[in-house]
């Protein structure tokens, strides 16, 4: 998989440092998901490499002396096992596969936690899609038993949410012909007649489905019932969501499930670097590029920033939401 590769990683941080080139890490996604895009946003955002034109001036209001960049990867899970492995600065998780590392449950039960994970913000809400051939005849998560579906790859939030989900309905990956793909090469698969279907958990609009929808491709299906209150009961990190209509073309609105996207670092990232890209995260230059660079930027605000979180906030991002007073 592709990659924007850093040469150099971030572990501690010094005023003294402003006038040096300094690279930090962001773990995202798929190309095809929401991750990576926002993520691109966001690096951009809190970079301020020397020589940039100041602020005030309607230059970078990042954090000086730091470029930020933005890694394709595998999604939730890889990002918390690079972080683990302090492959990575800092990396995009869904909210329950950060609760899972964080308490060494769930699908880190083996593996084992990762206590040192801390929490930057909560970002936006991501929709569980169930991507599917339009007049395919698939109207429940039922019907998925004999067909050919993508699961996601290993190492993903999605995978992880997909068999929550097909277990909820009764359906073992044996009843079905299942395919693990990345949403972008999902979406391509379909399109080629190789698919029935495919789960993706992203923020809306997603590109992958986005094309297939314009070319009147694919629907969604819902997700509801008393399958999906059973999930959002036993998995609090689970909410009620509808995807609205127009948000694809010909694809009315459908009910669903959602889980928060953070951005986590663990506690070995120095408090006063935190602090600096948090402060340079919730500018308000930072807002405007969010909201005019994605579809989900809009909804990544500061009054939402430590809402669902699955792990501690850091230090540094408890310093800076301690002084705006959004804690105590």
């Amino acid at each position: 998989m592709a990659v924007i590769a850093a040469t150099f990683a971030v572990v501690s941080w010094n005023s003294s440092w402003a006038e040096q080139i300094n690279f930090f890490r962001i773990g995202t996604g798929s190309t095809g998901g929401t991750y990576f895009p926002v993520g691109g946003i966001i690096a951009n955002a809190i970079s301020n490499p020397p020589g940039s034109r100041a602020c005030d001036r309607g230059g970078s209001c990042g954090v000086p002396g730091l470029i930020a960049v933005a890694q394709s990867t595998e999604g939730s899970v890889a990002n918390v096992n690079q972080l683990a492995a302090g492959l990575l600065d800092s990396g995009f998780s869904q909210a329950d596969v950060s609760f899972w590392a964080y308490r060494g449950e769930g699908i880190f039960k083996e593996r084992g936690g990762v206590p040192g994970l801390r929490a930057i913000a909560n970002l936006f809400p991501e929709s569980v899609h169930l991507v599917v051939r339009r007049n395919s005849g698939i109207r429940s998560v039922r019907n998925l038993k004999g067909l050919r579906i993508s699961i996601d790859v290993e190492g993903s939030g999605t995978r992880v949410d997909a068999l929550l989900i097909l277990k909820a309905y009764g359906i073992d990956v044996e009843d079905f012909d299942a395919v693990s793909a990345t949403s972008g090469i999902a979406a391509d698969m379909l399109r080629a007649g190789e698919l029935d279907g495919f789960f993706i958990v992203a923020g809306t609009p997603v590109n992958a489905v986005k094309f297939l929808a314009a070319d009147s491709l694919v629907t969604l299906v819902p997700i509801t019932g008393k399958e999906a209150e059973t999930l959002r009961q036993t998995y609090p990190f689970f909410a009620e969501e509808t995807v609205p209509a127009g948000t694809y073309f010909n694809v009315p609105a459908t009910r669903t499930l959602s889980v928060g996207a953070q951005w986590l670092v663990t506690d070995a990232v120095d408090p006063e670097l935190v602090y600096q890209i948090t402060r340079a995260l919730w500018h308000k230059n930072t807002a405007k590029m969010l909201s005019r660079g994605h579809p989900k930027g809009s909804l990544i605000t500061i009054d939402t920033a430590i809402s669902g979180l699955g792990v501690p906030l850091h230090d540094g991002a408890r310093r800076y939401y301690r002084e705006v007073g959004l804690i105590e």
